[in-house]
């Protein structure tokens, strides 16, 4: 691998919690296809797992809830013709599913209270335009 992968900060997957399973890729690719193990399955027990701090592991489990087997997260790739390259690409896809899995909540929104004199003016043109749109009426010209 080139490096530890970072979730976030000062957080790495563990190389030691990392389940690495090989197979062939389907499609077409030729003779060489047949006799090569290039497509990845990265497997990490996120249930078990020791790496990440309590909270994030909580948040993990509920967010990835429906990707999850048994506590286990898995992620494939066979974008590449080479299995090293799998390997990366798996590494970085569940490092980046981690990352924004164990994200905290984005702050609340407040409501912007809407400014007085916004209000006043808006007011003020409606009831210039129901003048201008009363002055229209035949009423007076006799």
């Amino acid at each position: 691998m080139s490096g530890p992968h970072v979730i976030r900060g000062a957080v790495v997957l563990p190389e030691a919690e990392l389940v690495w399973r090989f197979s062939r890729s389907s499609g077409p690719g030729g003779q060489h296809v047949n006799t090569s193990d290039s497509q990845v399955e990265l497997r990490f027990d996120l249930g078990r797992t020791q790496a990440l701090p309590e909270v994030w592991k909580e948040r993990a489990l509920e967010r990835l809830a429906h990707r999850l087997t048994d506590g286990v997260l898995s992620v494939r790739a066979s974008d590449h013709r080479s299995q090293w390259r799998n390997r990366e690409t798996a590494a970085v896809r569940l490092a980046s599913l981690l990352a924004e899995a164990t994200a905290p909540p984005p702050k609340q929104r407040r409501k912007a209270r809407v400014p007085r004199g916004v209000n006043e003016r808006r007011l003020r043109e409606k009831k210039q335009r129901g003048d201008v749109k009363k002055g229209r009426s035949g009423r007076g010209w006799d």
